[in-house]
């Protein structure tokens, strides 16, 4: 059901913002073949970004994000911002189409049972976006894990020794080779190591992304005033205006998760890179790593990265709903 047709029909409502594309209207082999190449696009541009935040992340020490790229620049060249950039878009593919599908689906069915329930519209939207943003993340991990583990380790792999000193001493070729080498002395166990806290990271975090950025939507609209309260128009819709609220909404969602869920990205990550904690026991658990973090710099440490974060967040969010938007528009059923 379409939340905003809903909204049309009350006559009492006063905003009226652009009508949403649901699940049903899609042509669903043209959304995901054209899904997976605009999205390849964006991973790409922005992936120099998530390298940066994952060294930031496994390191003992604060560094800069300005000493952290020069450094890899002078060291690695070009090539050190885009290890485990294959992997990553191979396995980012089918993981985005598990997304997208738990997505829409979610959103659709909870958005009408909702509003069936007796919930206003607004309401309705951020409860099925909120519950739309958890599933999708939680379907997406049992791909995005795997992907996770390997990339990040060869992520990692070009750096100095003296500034991540736990991290895999396993030196891999690639993508297969490191698949196959943690398969091999881990077990599946070791592909999926941070499952758990994946979970615990990314469905609150895309909970609140999409509350948020639902709420924010309509704010914006709302604030903007697109239509009066006795029909006459204030502010003609276009595109522009249309991606710009868009944008706008994003980033302020993007804001708002990355600072609640920084800390457990953090704790993730480093289950997923770092081999040996100190003493040298293998495979790090989730409470010494917490006490390592600690011990290096109280919860300051849990927010390392936290700027290069906020920034791909944003940057990603505001190029993503804006190219999913587009997406979803371009595979609209032909009446």
């Amino acid at each position: 059901m379409n939340l905003t047709a809903a909204e049309d029909e009350n006559p009492a409502s006063e905003i009226h913002i652009p009508a949403d594309v649901d699940w049903h209207m899609l042509d669903k082999s043209r959304f995901f073949i054209l899904g997976a190449a605009l999205f390849s696009g964006v991973s790409t541009a922005l992936y120099p970004i998530v390298v940066l935040k994952t060294r930031q992340q496994v390191s003992p020490t604060q560094i800069s994000c300005f000493r952290m790229s020069y450094s890899m620049l002078c060291h690695e060249g070009l090539r050190g911002f885009y290890r485990g950039f294959g992997t990553s878009l191979m396995g980012t593919i089918p993981a985005r189409a598990l997304y997208m599908a738990a997505l829409e689906v979610t959103k659709s069915n909870v958005g009408a049972a909702t509003l069936r329930i007796g919930f206003s519209e607004t309401t309705a939207a951020a409860i099925a976006n909120a519950a739309a943003g958890l599933s999708s993340a939680m379907a997406a991990q049992l791909v995005w894990t795997p992907v996770d583990v390997v990339s990040q380790r060869l992520m990692v792999q070009g750096s100095s020794k003296t500034i991540i000193p736990n991290a895999s001493s396993c030196k891999y070729r690639g993508g297969i080779d490191a698949f196959s080498k943690i398969l091999y002395s881990d077990g599946l166990r070791g592909l999926y190591r941070g499952f758990g806290i994946s979970i615990l990271t990314y469905a609150p975090s895309n909970a609140v992304w999409w509350s948020t950025y639902s709420i924010a939507h309509r704010l914006i609209w709302g604030g903007i005033g697109c239509y009066s309260s006795d029909g006459g128009v204030r502010f003609r819709l276009d595109s522009k205006s249309t991606v710009a609220v868009q944008g706008l909404s994003a980033a302020m969602a993007s804001g708002a998760s990355a600072l609640i869920t920084m800390p457990l990205d953090t704790i993730k990550t480093r289950l997923q890179v770092l081999d040996v904690e100190e003493g040298g026991c293998r495979s790090p658990t989730i409470v010494q790593t917490v006490k390592n973090l600690m011990k290096e710099g109280g919860i300051g440490a849990c927010y390392r990265g936290l700027g290069p974060r906020w920034a791909s967040m944003s940057m990603s969010a505001t190029t993503m709903i804006t190219t999913y938007e587009f997406l979803k528009r371009l595979s609209t059923k032909t009446q």
